[in-house]
């Protein structure tokens, strides 16, 4: 764990690097998670988030996860998504600076699944802002994206890089708006029969999910 400097004061940053190297050269893949809603405990330590971590990990993944404002040891307030947007951005520039890999595998669940879609939009529609126009984004994981909770209407991701992964017993996003949310946009989805929002003793199944639309494309 580390602190970096932010906006709202230092973030919390959990970095695996592939061979304990961050310049490894058969690394050319960083993978960045973000968390579910802090208001209801939410952190990077979070078994969805890890679930993601170990996958992009074991498929040869730089894995980057961090704590929101408010959270850990992140300083700062819960700004709503407006702020974590930024404080994810904000990582990615650390991330920058850190290794040369490139391609970029973004990963989020529920509230951080939200982020997750606007970071993406972030990197693809104005990443010189940011001064990250390098970056390509291979795959956008969008895992019970709280698409409900937040407006979710105006959200443009290609079809091709993103996948949608719920739960149909999910009991705090309503599954509908999760499909209704990925119909609009033409994006893959994996229905998990019986899973509820945090994927509880599903864990093993999602991480092959990944896997699959990761490396298989459409499922």
């Amino acid at each position: 764990m580390q602190l970096i400097p932010a906006p709202a004061g230092v973030l919390e940053v959990d970095a695996l690097w592939q061979q304990d190297n961050s310049n490894d050269p058969n690394t050319d893949t960083v993978a960045l998670l973000c968390h579910p809603n802090p208001l209801f405990d939410g952190t990077m330590n979070n078994k969805v988030v890890t679930t993601m971590y170990r996958f992009a990990r074991d498929n040869g993944m730089h894995v980057v996860r961090f704590n929101f404002r408010g959270v850990g040891q992140s300083t700062g307030e819960h700004d709503y998504a407006d702020g974590e947007v930024v404080d994810a951005m904000t990582v990615l520039q650390w991330i920058a600076e850190q290794t040369p890999a490139r391609k970029l595998w973004l990963g989020g669940f529920s509230f951080g699944g939200y982020v997750t879609a606007r970071v993406a939009e972030q990197v693809l529609v104005s990443p010189h802002i940011w001064g990250l126009d390098d970056f390509e984004i291979s795959k956008i994981a969008l895992i019970a994206p709280s698409v409900e909770k937040n407006d979710s209407s105006d959200i443009d991701l290609p079809a091709d890089k993103t996948f949608e992964i719920y739960g149909n017993a999910d009991e705090v996003i309503d599954p509908d708006n999760m499909q209704e949310f990925a119909d609009r946009l033409g994006i893959p989805v994996s229905v998990v029969d019986g899973a509820g929002h945090f994927f509880h003793g599903r864990l093993s199944e999602l991480k092959k999910l990944l896997e699959q639309h990761t490396y298989n494309g459409d499922i």
